[in-house]
């Protein structure tokens, strides 16, 4: 009888250094869709003014991949609604969520430092605690939030939280920052109220030692001088500033706070060099500027002279600048990232060649540099929807009836409303410009109109008294 022969079952093989490769890199590649691309649709609401939709669509952290930009995002999206707890809500998630990296940064920079040098395969693959100028803002929007909501204590701490972290990031740098001008009109307006003068003066000097809205902060510190009877730097001050305006004891007062419109967003920069055995490529974000068709408001009371906001804070100038400092540290590490893959690539290469012929070697570096392609990615995570610039005014009106406008120079206009303002009453209007369109929200003042305010296209002429600019 014929003897069978047993065949054997062909041994699995191993996979190849290359197929390894090239397997992981198409698999990050459709993977690595940015930031800006996965939140696209959630941008367009709010810019559209569908602030509902906007927050609903960032508050899911598998749209924004990070409990920061999700809590940033949906709380200031809720802000711009004039949702004042909502607002609050989501901002102390994204609080929460950099809690301790903000403790660690504000004890010691070099813990932030640390942070910079670790290596990563990727560089958006690591959890987002926010640039340090987000985290400054995230406390000076929480503030906004409190002050809305007419809790001055609030205010207090999250302005200094922010002003702790703008401090630590010059200390980290070695330099100052024309940084932290919101945070401290907040609080300087919150001791006004308070009748704090003293620690007001503080504030709006910090804003002029800065230079930061120093048209609206050095009018504060003549009127307050005056008021305190600072004899000794009044002089100095009318100098720089003007003379002190003649505010009746009475007088109310309407405060404007806008956000006015839209932050930078970050873009990626690449630079790729073909090697004998792959690809030397290594990637850096840079912030990418957006047009602004408005770049200041104007308050208008009665139809009297209009009253133009003054920009307090820059956040695109300080995010640029951010970026700028932290860019030595970025770049270095992604080179040292992009020689330590290519020297992988480069062993695994020789190897392959050596063991099965020059095509398994040019294989194997090929699919290192699809590898390479694949991984090596800026982190282009950023909070889209801060403004372009912070800004404020301030005008003091005589008691009793007024009909105000808020204009958008370059865009809306719009009808806040007819009121009745008691004697030292404050008026807060929390407003927010996206392209050409306004949003507003007045907070005080005893409403004499039956509808809500309404859109105006062409502001009513005729003349007012009684209104002093400080």
């Amino acid at each position: 009888m014929p003897q069978v022969r047993q065949q054997r079952s062909p041994r699995p093989s191993r996979p190849t250094p290359a197929l390894a490769f090239a397997c992981l890199g198409l698999g990050l590649l459709s993977a690595c869709r940015s930031y800006s691309d996965r939140t696209a649709g959630a941008l367009v609401h709010f810019q559209s003014g569908r602030f509902e939709e906007a927050r609903t669509e960032f508050a899911d952290e598998k749209v924004t991949g990070s409990p920061f930009l999700a809590g940033a995002e949906a709380g200031m999206s809720a802000l711009a609604a004039g949702e004042w707890d909502t607002a609050q809500a989501h901002f102390d998630q994204a609080a929460a969520a950099v809690e301790e990296f903000e403790e660690r940064a504000i004890l010691g920079a070099e813990a932030v430092g640390e942070e910079f040098s670790s290596l990563l395969l990727n560089e958006s693959m690591a959890a987002y605690p926010g640039e340090g100028y987000e985290r400054a803002q995230l406390h000076a929007a929480l503030a906004l939030t409190y002050l809305a909501r007419g809790d001055l204590d609030g205010v207090y701490v999250e302005t200094r939280r922010a002003n702790k972290l703008v401090e630590s990031d010059e200390k980290l740098y070695e330099k100052k920052y024309a940084a932290g001008g919101f945070a401290h009109f907040m609080s300087a307006v919150s001791y006004e109220l308070q009748r704090r003068y003293d620690e007001a003066y503080i504030d709006y000097n910090r804003m002029v030692e800065k230079g930061v809205g120093v048209e609206i902060a050095g009018r504060a510190l003549v009127r307050i001088a005056q008021r305190l009877r600072y004899d000794d730097v009044l002089e100095g001050l009318v100098a720089a500033h003007g003379e002190p305006a003649n505010v009746p004891e009475n007088a109310a007062q309407i405060v404007v706070i806008a956000g006015v419109g839209l932050g930078p967003y970050k873009q990626e920069q690449t630079v790729a060099l073909p090697a004998p055995r792959g690809l030397i490529q290594y990637s850096i974000p840079v912030f990418v500027a957006r047009p602004q068709p408005v770049n200041a408001l104007e308050l208008r009371v009665d139809g009297g002279a209009p009253l133009r906001t003054s920009v307090v804070e820059s956040v695109s100038a300080v995010a640029a600048e951010n970026l700028r400092d932290r860019m030595a540290w970025l770049s270095a590490r992604a080179l040292l990232r992009s020689g330590l893959k290519y020297g992988l690539t480069a062993a695994a290469s020789h190897a392959a060649e050596k063991e099965h012929g020059p095509g398994a070697g040019v294989a194997v570096a090929l699919a290192g540099a699809l590898f390479t392609a694949a991984t090596e990615r800026a982190d282009t995570r950023s909070w889209l929807t801060t403004p372009d610039t912070w800004q404020a005014a301030r005008l003091f009106v005589a008691p009793g009836e007024h009909e105000l406008f808020l204009d958008a120079l370059g865009g809306q206009s719009l009808f806040l409303g007819r009121v009745t303002l008691a004697p030292g009453e404050t008026v807060f209007v929390l407003a927010r410009s996206l392209g050409g369109a306004l949003y507003a929200h007045r907070i005080g003042g005893e409403s004499l109109d039956s509808a809500p305010p309404a859109a105006t296209s062409t502001p009513p002429d005729s003349s007012a008294t009684n209104q002093v600019q400080p």
